[in-house]
């Protein structure tokens, strides 16, 4: 039931990204807007609203500033998290004993 209720969700879900996504521009497309608008603006302008001498430097640092950031925030929790989970294991050589098992050992022998 749960596998049919994934399913249910997943197909259509699916469906819609497959349509949605004829609707994009082929890559490398020299008539989509990112071609005929914003390139051009990057090239013509960026060097005086930037400062920045190199127009890559220019585009990620000042113009999508707060994606790259947020790129670098998920980059950063993704590594920390893997060194959470990987010095958890580490610590003990093993995985925790299970609630019982810590009774059972933790209680004082009559």
């Amino acid at each position: 039931m749960r596998s049919n209720l994934g399913l249910l969700v997943l197909v259509p879900a699916a469906a819609i990204l497959f349509f949605a996504g004829q609707q994009l521009p082929a890559v490398g497309d020299p008539s989509s807007p990112a071609s005929t608008h914003v390139a051009p603006r990057y090239i013509e302008h960026g060097p005086e609203e930037t400062g920045a001498r190199n127009m890559v430097t220019g585009v990620l640092a000042d113009y999508r500033g707060y994606d790259t950031f947020g790129e670098l925030i998920v980059i950063f929790t993704a590594g920390l998290a893997c060194l959470v989970i990987l010095s958890a294991r580490s610590v003990k050589g093993r995985r925790p004993r299970s609630m019982k098992q810590r009774t059972k050992a933790s209680s004082p022998r009559r």
